[in-house]
């Protein structure tokens, strides 16, 4: 594993914490506000980039893991996270969001690094990436619609707006780039910006918590609250994954890789989102920032529970294919 990919919760939590100590300063405050979508877009350009759109097909050759990982990204997860997000958060609208965002986009980078860590199958996960980054494009305004629309909480114009400025215009430029450059150039460029998107997030997270500090600390009782229904997420989850595996008989490599791709989340996406179709509603932002300083401990825990799981013998006992 990348020094860097070892260090990225560490340089997130940094990001935050330097944004919060520099919010005090009005010449920053007032400024970094207008930066972050200039970094979210760069991030996700380097994304597409990097997502290799072209495997597509390659995501429906093993068609009982693909299945089981969407129906449980797409149709389980938004359904049981506006349950407990509901159930916790129905006091802050924004923060309830904020999570049910958080929550419902599966992610598209460092899922692979818990993957490896807990051996499970790399081939497969990255197969299932792009189709995981095309269905939460789609599928993220339409539950947003969906469960929220109803409270006057939605602005379509800008929800719209959003998608055409920090996803349609970063995935054109992405692809326009792949085809305008030979092969030896394409490869350079991607190594180079998949080398930056965690410099890229964080700086946007620092322009965040930079422009936003105050709103925090007066609010800061409300944000911790989405820690409760994230662990409540984290546990159940890991729970089903383990289940169904076994009961569908799934081998310990595909297991891990279903509990990776079903657990980690791809708040960067939703945070871009976010930011453009809720202007005024700056607590649904900061809440996507948060979850992630609690989500990447998880995850690392649990990549050790799945090895528990693999030495313990108690699970797919005569299902061992590495």
């Amino acid at each position: 594993m990348d020094l860097i990919e070892k260090l990225e919760p560490i340089i997130i939590f940094s990001a935050v914490i330097l944004g919060l100590v520099l919010s005090n300063i009005d010449l920053i405050a007032d400024n970094t506000s207008y930066l972050i979508n200039i970094f979210l877009c760069l991030m996700l350009y380097g994304l597409f980039l990097e997502v290799p759109l072209n495997d597509l097909k390659d995501s429906f050759k093993n068609i009982k893991f693909t299945s089981t990982s969407l129906i449980i990204n797409f149709i389980w997860t938004p359904l049981f996270g506006y349950f407990i997000g509901s159930l916790f958060l129905k006091g802050n609208v924004d923060v309830l969001i904020g999570f049910f965002m958080l929550i419902l986009t599966p992610c598209t980078d460092w899922y692979l690094v818990f993957t490896k860590l807990a051996k499970g199958d790399l081939t497969l996960s990255l197969s299932i990436l792009p189709i995981n980054l095309i269905l939460q494009i789609i599928l993220l305004p339409v539950y947003l619609i969906l469960f929220f629309s109803s409270g006057n909480t939605m602005d379509y114009v800008q929800l719209a707006y959003s998608l055409l400025i920090v996803i349609v215009i970063p995935f054109i430029a992405a692809q326009t780039t792949k085809f305008l450059l030979k092969d030896d150039l394409k490869q350079k460029a991607t190594e180079i910006f998949t080398d930056l998107q965690i410099w890229f997030l964080s700086l946007a997270v620092f322009c965040i918590f930079a422009s936003q500090g105050e709103l925090l600390f007066t609010n800061l009782n409300s944000v911790v609250t989405i820690f409760i229904p994230l662990i409540i997420f984290f546990i159940v989850n890991v729970i089903i994954d383990l289940l169904v595996s076994e009961k569908i008989n799934f081998s310990y490599s595909e297991y891990a890789s279903l509990t990776m791709t079903t657990l980690a989340r791809n708040s960067p996406l939703a945070l871009a989102i976010a930011i453009n179709s809720f202007p005024g509603h700056e607590l649904i932002s900061i809440a996507l920032v948060i979850g992630p300083l609690i989500e990447l401990p998880i995850l690392y825990i649990v990549s050790k529970f799945c090895l528990w799981i693999k030495n313990s013998g108690l699970f797919f006992v005569c299902n061992y294919r590495f």
